[in-house]
């Protein structure tokens, strides 16, 4: 039975809509049996003919279709990735394929977006948590924009100590409502490597030459000089 069509149409079905491996294993065992139930791989198997259903839709031919409207829109999902070099090396790889593909279309983009990489970058290198907080500097721009608003309706300021006073009152109070960061174990772990990395960078080590000289005839008697 477990070989049946109908069978793997039900595991894709309740496999689908968000059930994990184990319920729809559960599932099957309940309505059909233990002797039917199916293994965690068995389910997997069958769910992956839903990957080559869906590289069959994206290579359809769409020059037969004619449109009258065409709506377009996307979603955004999260998934897991390791912070560090290694995801920068991942995104800049991206940021290089896009720039390829668009400077002819948009070359005053793709320059700007080339320039600005590293920035762009940066913040993936730190605990994959705190991204959502340092992508960007709205959290500054905010702040700065609390203090213009106040200085607006005085217009001039009288002097250096006044404004000051008035900036850092602003500031003082903006923040109490900062938010602070989790810091975990591993974000802890990785921040000290990125401190170690960037104010303690390993020193390259100097090259041992190694100078070979024979003092007599006798062989073995070599004296080395570093």
């Amino acid at each position: 039975m477990t070989k049946t069509n109908a069978l793997e149409s039900l595991v894709i079905a309740s496999f689908v809509p968000g059930l994990p491996v184990r319920d729809v294993e559960a599932a099957l065992a309940e309505a059909l049996g233990d002797q039917a139930a199916i293994s965690k791989s068995t389910v997997s198997s069958v769910c992956g003919q839903i990957k080559d259903e869906y590289a069959a839709w994206a290579r359809r031919r769409l020059d037969g279709i004619t449109l009258d409207y065409l709506f377009l829109d996307a979603c955004f999902f999260r998934m897991q990735a390791q912070p560090g070099p290694r995801l920068v090396e991942l995104i800049d790889n991206r940021i290089t394929e896009i720039a390829a593909k668009y400077s002819p279309m948009y070359p005053a983009a793709m320059k700007c977006l080339l320039a600005d990489r590293e920035g762009l970058t940066a913040y993936l290198r730190f605990p994959a948590g705190h991204h959502h907080r340092i992508r960007h500097s709205n959290f500054i721009e905010r702040t700065f924009g609390e203090t213009r608003r106040r200085t607006k309706v005085i217009g001039r300021l009288p002097g250096e100590t006044s404004c000051l006073t008035l900036v850092w009152a602003v500031l003082d109070r903006a923040s109490r409502g900062w938010r602070g960061l989790t810091m975990t174990s591993d974000g802890l772990r990785l921040l000290q490597d990125l401190r170690r990395s960037l104010l303690d960078p390993p020193r390259q080590l100097r090259p041992r030459t190694v100078t070979a000289t024979q003092d007599d005839d006798r062989p073995g008697n070599v004296s080395t000089v570093a």
